[in-house]
């Protein structure tokens, strides 16, 4: 994927729209900031002591996507899938054993589980799952704002770990 591919929404688009393409082109970024590179160098972490690498940023994101839109919107109970009780940041917890190709798959699954869970939902609809703390159900566009924010955060952490692997910058 270039620069050019990652397509941001038109400048006239309605509400919805934008806020799907502005989550897609997030989501097409971190790709991007991973593409070319070996599962050695996406295991690789920024610094001592941080585990953050690539492969722990899109396995996370693929839990993120599942607990929002899966989880929170639907009301599925679909379960997580690398972390656990015992370790509970083990999305970010990469090994030798782990490959971009199951992380890749696996985030690109939730993403398309993703889209279904909010396909015919308006943006003013309510979560099936509730706030923790308020008890308040969310509505589609407050998910869709909270995930662009989501990536767009990880996504300044990709930048710097990709140009600590091989000196590439960009958006």
């Amino acid at each position: 994927m270039t620069t050019e591919e990652r397509r941001e929404p038109a400048l006239d688009a309605d509400e919805r729209t934008m806020l799907e393409g502005w989550l897609d082109y997030h989501r097409q970024t971190l790709a991007w900031k991973c593409q070319g590179l070996t599962d050695e160098q996406l295991r690789t972490a920024s610094a001592e002591p941080s585990d953050l690498c690539l492969m722990g940023l899109v396995r996370h994101m693929a839990e993120v996507e599942r607990h929002w839109f899966r989880a929170v919107l639907a009301g599925e109970e679909p379960g997580p899938i690398y972390y656990s009780e015992q370790d509970p940041d083990g999305d970010f917890h990469v090994t030798e054993k782990d490959t971009w190709a199951e992380a890749y798959a696996t985030w690109q699954a939730e993403i398309e589980a993703a889209r279904r869970s909010a396909a015919g939902i308006g943006l003013d609809e309510l979560s099936q799952r509730h706030d923790r703390r308020t008890d308040k159900p969310f509505n589609l566009r407050w998910i869709y704002t909270h995930m662009i924010e989501e990536y767009a955060r990880h996504n300044g952490h990709a930048d710097l770990l990709r140009e600590r692997l091989d000196g590439t910058t960009g958006d």
